[in-house]
C-alpha cells in the first residue's frame, strides 16, 4: 500500500495528526496489537467515511465522541453505511475513555469475541452489528 499518495491516503494522515485526549488515550492501548493482539489502524477509510479506529480482521469500527455528537443524525447515518458495508461499529464518549478506560477496553473485547450482537443503545455506549449478506439491500 506503500508508493503514491492517494487523496485518501493523505486525509487520513491529516487525521491522525489532530488527534484528541481521548483518541491518544485510546490509541495507546490498542497500538502495535496491545490488546490481546487484535491490530487496529487508526482513521482508516470505510466508503466516504473515516474511522476513528479500525480493527480489520474483526471488521469493528471504533468511533470517539464528544458532546457535539449527541443524538446526532450524521453519526446514525455513518453507522449504518458502515454496518451495510460489513463493519460493526462501536461507538463511546471521549469522557468514557478518560475516566473509566478499562470498561471500555472491556467491551472492545466483547464486540471482538462476538459477545454483543444487534443493536445496543445506552448513555454511554452504542453498538451497531454488521448486517448480515442476507440483511444487506445491495
Amino acid at each position: 500500500m506503500r508508493g503514491v499518495r492517494s487523496e485518501t491516503t493523505e486525509r487520513a494522515r491529516r487525521l491522525r495528526q489532530t488527534d484528541n485526549e481521548a483518541e491518544a488515550t485510546l490509541w495507546s492501548e490498542l497500538r502495535n496489537r496491545r490488546l490481546n493482539g487484535n491490530k487496529f489502524v487508526r482513521q482508516h477509510p470505510v466508503g466516504r467515511y473515516f474511522a476513528d479506529f479500525a480493527c480489520r480482521e474483526h471488521m469493528l469500527v471504533i468511533e470517539l465522541d464528544g458532546s457535539q455528537h449527541v443524538d446526532n443524525a450524521y453519526d446514525r447515518e455513518r453507522d449504518e453505511y458502515m454496518s451495510a458495508a460489513g463493519w460493526s461499529v462501536l461507538r463511546f464518549w471521549n469522557v468514557d475513555v478518560l475516566k473509566e478506560r478499562d470498561s471500555v477496553l472491556e467491551t472492545i473485547l466483547a464486540a471482538i469475541g462476538g459477545k454483543l450482537d444487534g443493536k445496543v443503545t445506552s448513555a454511554d455506549l452504542r453498538y451497531l452489528a454488521a448486517l448480515s449478506k442476507s440483511e444487506n439491500p445491495s
